[in-house]
């Protein structure tokens, strides 16, 4: 068990979170298809995924994450949440995001288009979650390969990405 540990652990710490330096949060708003994901329990077995980010009259920002249960006919879910600037943040790219009253977790822009905010990179502090979002449902296939690049030499697994099914 302590091997076991041991590999998780070192595992972790050969991972690059390191976040972009600068991001222009008015252009970050708006929808974003999620492409590709580590699955996790609170978005299994949903397609369609999208989220929207808007800003709310107290600084905060609006966060709407929504798909279909199963597939893209599926039951329609959604939650509401809420994401601020982290404090003693090094950089731009650090939120941190909360749907469940007061607790927040990292959220953190690895990547970014940054001429134009076409498709983002986002993780959190733990390297069991991952997020590959584009403006578009389908990215293009240069910024896909650049992004899949990325997170492997990040030491991501790629083979760990749940292909998310988008409505074309």
């Amino acid at each position: 068990m302590s091997a076991l540990l041991f590999t998780a652990c070192d595992t972790e710490s050969h991972i690059n979170k390191t976040t972009v330096k600068h991001v222009d949060l008015e252009r970050y708003l708006g929808r974003w298809y999620e492409i590709a994901r580590y699955e996790h329990h609170f978005e299994k077995n949903l397609e369609g995924v999208t989220a929207e980010y808007s800003m709310m009259d107290d600084g905060m920002i609006r966060v709407k994450n929504s798909g279909y249960l199963d597939s893209l006919g599926g039951r329609y879910k959604e939650i509401i949440g809420k994401a601020r600037e982290r404090k003693n943040a090094d950089g731009d790219g650090q939120l941190e995001v909360s749907f469940f009253w007061i607790f927040y977790s990292e959220y953190n822009i690895l990547e970014l288009d940054t001429i134009n905010y076409s498709y983002a990179l986002v993780g959190s502090k733990s390297s069991d979650y991952l997020w590959i979002l584009s403006r578009t449902p389908k990215m293009k296939t240069e910024d896909l390969n650049f992004l899949l690049s990325k997170i492997e030499s990040r030491g991501y697994s790629i083979d760990n990405l749940y292909w998310v099914k988008q409505a074309e």
